[in-house]
């Protein structure tokens, strides 16, 4: 009989082990290896079945085996040193508390919003490099003591489980979880009944969610979760599947995320005590809609009209794009966006008094047709960050319509290179010989390891990994109907002193997961090479709906399947956090190819550097700016070749004359079997790129230069209830009327000596018709730069013009007069012009609004 349905029930525990169930449900553990070894001594076994899931090995240790540990009297020390040492985590003060006795203006609470949250395997909320990077964050700032409260979606299937059919296509699976037999308790009121959030659907329906809650050490998780008796069936299915479903589907998930997440953070804090946040951060477009909910609740309890409420919206806003190519960014028809948020029935609409029109225009775009959920990310949000300085400079690009007359260095968005919690991803034995991740870079300067120490302890860290390949190859030959007497030759797939390459990430086509096949022959000729053989694990999921993502991975196995190179390249499927632990600790190289500059950042090279590894990859992402010419390689690209067939060909061909000349001599040439040169690289990596690679540095940088401004503009655009509001408010709907009409009418400059040289000054006059603003209400700027032959400024300098007074006579009313003094900026041909842009001291900075006048 097939049981109907499944659940899962958690075990009586002895008094004395009572502190095990906090220590499971706090996620504090999967980056604390103490609290990993205790659970793994009570049964090895469950917790290798378990797949190392603490509360998995509370449900399957019988109850005599209990009884036996609470008699042990070194096991119940033990459990209540462990429980003190969680505690005093918790609760005392860290970086952050430090910080605040000096600056009040820190947020008293972050509000953190994504899809999917990779904090550990054993909660799958994730699909890849987006959500293991959110998991990272969470678990940075709660070492750090940055007070977030993080939100996304519980989805009932996580992603999918990857497997491999005979002919190498990839087979999905959807193992339906149950949310009791995870790390979670469930957000309940006063009378402990499960708190729901509801969001309006149209037709008078309503979607319900309850909220789960996981902790991610000092940071609570609170995940929604559709799938209530509440629901009508469609409803429940809302979070079923991590990007599943149609466009219909993904709208709902995002509405729930967003609308139906900010509820759940009020909910939680009201039970709770938490600070209410002032300061919301998203995480990729798919949470935007939060920015109109808020706009929705400022408007009911403050009395503030839509313009009013965005000021204060996009004051307390952080938008992160994650996005390096347009094909990337959400979008959604117009029609079905207006049928979500149409306010035609009040009394049934999503956001009730709040315009359907406002809300279209936030996500308008060059296509009319079209809703584009970047595009109201941005208009939501008064700072929005790339995640590398090379994807700062291409989202200014991308995105740059929005800000029309502007210079693409102007558009403002900046970056925050991304970072990843060392904690989690590198190997115990890379601690214990270097020490702990620290902010400096001398830890293995003057009295470091040895290169025979270091050399050692790559070699056991390869050879970890190669009993791992050994065994999830047998395994997934197994799951695709070999029988056991024909897999003896697994057992001697990989060879611990063989140079190893590792290449696991998503499959999308911008990464050229085949890259490395461009020359098949070339390629077997390195993994067979008698001297100087390189062998190579690749890993990786494409999209469910994704068949060219699939036939990728389809040509990688079917290469890899030859019998004459399977013991050394092998495809491993159903990539997730727990197999990628085995290839950043032991893999020498890591492999990154993508077509530059579509990788937004990238970040499991920088997981490797944690453990010694050698990064080989295009200059882009991370390591355009990371890269220094003694941590790994960089693979020459091909820029400005359109044709992607020879510029794939290219660029192959220099990844493969990389490791023919560089990478594997250095790997091999030894004294004394020690590669020297190898090790002297592995030393350069750990001293110089640990640190910088820190999650910490990243949620440091977007504490101090993004929390920490959007907080004080927040607090500033309340005061006086709301006056900074209003007075925004109306500043727009003053410069929307007049700026059609704002001209500079008049320019001229001198004081030029007959032969100008760098640095000479001249003086800047414009006359500015204002069409009714007043002078306080506009910046006047004099810009000078390199010209060319199309008269287009380069290399500019732009210099504040000071009002000097209205004009009388001739010049058209309200026209007033406007100098500076410049000093010439370059050599050879020189322009200037004048421009006109908003100011207010309540802006971001003069650009924010996208209005600029040129003269001319």
């Amino acid at each position: 009989m097939r049981a109907l349905r499944r659940f899962t029930v958690r075990a009586q525990l002895p008094a004395p082990l009572q502190p095990l169930q906090t220590l499971a449900m706090n996620l504090r553990w999967t980056w604390h290896p103490p609290t990993q070894d205790l659970f793994a001594s009570l049964d090895h076994q469950a917790w290798e079945r378990s797949g190392h899931d603490p509360v998995r090995v509370l449900g399957e240790i019988s109850s005599a085996r209990f009884a036996e540990l609470a008699a042990d009297a070194e096991t119940v020390v033990t459990v209540r040193e462990l429980a003190d040492d969680l505690a005093a985590y918790l609760g005392e003060p860290r970086w952050y508390q430090v910080e605040n006795e000096d600056d009040p203006n820190l947020p008293e609470a972050v509000a953190y919003f994504s899809m999917e949250f990779g904090v550990s395997e054993v909660l799958p909320n994730y699909s890849g490099g987006l959500g293991v990077l959110a998991g990272d964050h969470l678990k940075a700032a709660s070492d750090l003591g940055v007070p977030l409260v993080a939100v996304g979606l519980l989805y009932r299937s996580g992603y999918f489980r990857q497997s491999l059919a005979l002919d190498g296509w990839q087979v999905e699976t959807y193992p339906v979880l149950d949310p009791q037999g995870l790390p979670l308790h469930l957000l309940t009121d006063e009378s402990g009944a499960p708190t729901l959030v509801s969001v309006n659907m149209p037709g008078g329906r309503v979607l319900n969610a309850r909220v789960w809650r996981a902790a991610v050490g000092r940071v609570p998780l609170l995940l929604l979760d559709s799938d209530i008796e509440e629901n009508d069936a469609d409803l429940r299915g809302v979070t079923d599947r991590l990007y599943g479903g149609d466009q219909d589907h993904r709208i709902r998930q995002e509405i729930l995320v967003g609308v139906g997440g900010v509820r759940a953070v009020r909910a939680f804090c009201a039970a709770s005590g938490h600070p209410v946040p002032r300061v919301f951060h998203t995480n990729e477009g798919h949470a935007g809609y939060l920015g109109l909910e808020r706009i929705r609740e400022l408007q009911d309890a403050e009395g503030l009209d839509f313009d009013e409420a965005l000021a204060v919206v996009r004051a307390g806003t952080v938008f992160t794009t994650h996005t390096p190519v347009p094909a990337g960014i959400d979008r959604f028809p117009l029609d079905m966006v207006r049928h979500y948020f149409d306010d035609s029935a009040k009394a049934h609409a999503l956001l009730p008094g709040v315009a359907t029109d406002r809300v279209l225009a936030l996500g308008a775009e060059e296509n009319p047709s079209m809703f584009n959920m970047a595009h109201m990310g941005l208009r939501l949000a008064q700072r929005a960050n790339g995640v590398s300085k090379l994807h700062g400079a291409v989202s200014r690009g991308m995105f740059g319509d929005l800000w029309s007359g502007f210079d693409t260095t102007e558009v403002p968005i900046g970056s925050v290179t991304n970072g990843v919690h060392g904690q989690t991803w590198e190997a115990e034995e890379v601690t214990a010989l270097i020490g702990p991740p620290a902010p400096h870079p001398a830890a293995l300067e003057g009295d470091g390891p040895s290169d025979a120490l270091l050399w050692d302890l790559r070699t056991s860290l390869r050879t970890r990994l190669v009993g791992e390949v050994r065994r999830r190859v047998r395994e997934a030959w197994l799951q695709r109907g070999a029988s056991v007497p024909e897999l003896s030759w697994t057992d001697h797939v990989f060879d611990p002193d063989v140079l190893t390459v590792g290449f696991a990430r998503r499959v999308p086509t911008y990464k050229r997961l085949t890259l490395m096949l461009r020359d098949p022959d070339r390629l077997r000729d390195m993994l067979l090479d008698p001297y100087r053989p390189v062998q190579l694990v690749v890993a990786g999921k494409a999209h469910p709906a994704d068949d060219g993502g699939k036939a990728l991975i389809q040509q990688i196995v079917r290469f890899a399947d030859d019998p004459a190179v399977r013991h050394r390249i092998v495809f491993l499927p159903d990539y997730d956090m727990s197999m990628a632990r085995y290839l950043y600790w032991g893999c020498d190289v890591w492999l990154n190819n993508p077509l530059r500059p579509l990788e937004a950042c990238g970040t499991s090279g920088m997981k490797s550097a944690l453990n010694g590894g050698l990064n080989l990859s295009i200059r882009d992402g991370w390591w355009d700016e990371f890269y220094d010419g003694a941590n790994g390689w960089a693979i020459p690209t091909a820029d400005g070749v359109d044709d992607p067939h020879r510029r794939d060909d290219l660029e192959a061909n220099a990844l493969y004359e990389l490791l023919a000349t560089q990478v594997a001599p250095a790997f091999y040439d030894r004294t004394e079997g020690v590669p020297h040169r190898w090790v002297e690289l592995v030393r350069h990596t750990l001293t110089t790129l640990r640190p910088q690679v820190q999650a910490t540095r990243m949620v440091r940088e977007y504490v101090e230069d993004w929390y920490s401004p959007a907080a004080r503009a927040a607090r500033r655009i309340a005061t006086d209830d709301f006056a900074p509001a209003r007075e925004v408010a109306a500043f727009r709907t003053r410069l929307n009327a007049a700026w059609p009409s704002v001209k500079v009418v008049g320019v001229d400059a001198s004081g030029l000596p007959d032969t100008p040289v760098v640095g000479a000054p001249m003086t800047v006059r414009a006359v500015v018709a204002l069409a009714g603003l007043d002078p306080t209400d506009v910046a006047v700027e004099a810009v000078v730069g390199r010209v060319g032959e199309t008269d287009e400024l380069t290399e500019t300098v732009t210099v504040p013009m000071k009002h000097v007074g209205p004009v009388d006579g001739a010049e058209p009313d309200g026209a007033e007069r406007f100098e500076a003094g410049v000093q010439l900026p370059h050599a050879g041909l020189t322009g200037y012009t004048v421009r006109v842009l908003p100011h207010n001291p309540l802006l971001a900075s003069p650009v924010e609004l996208g209005k600029v006048v040129l003269a001319g």
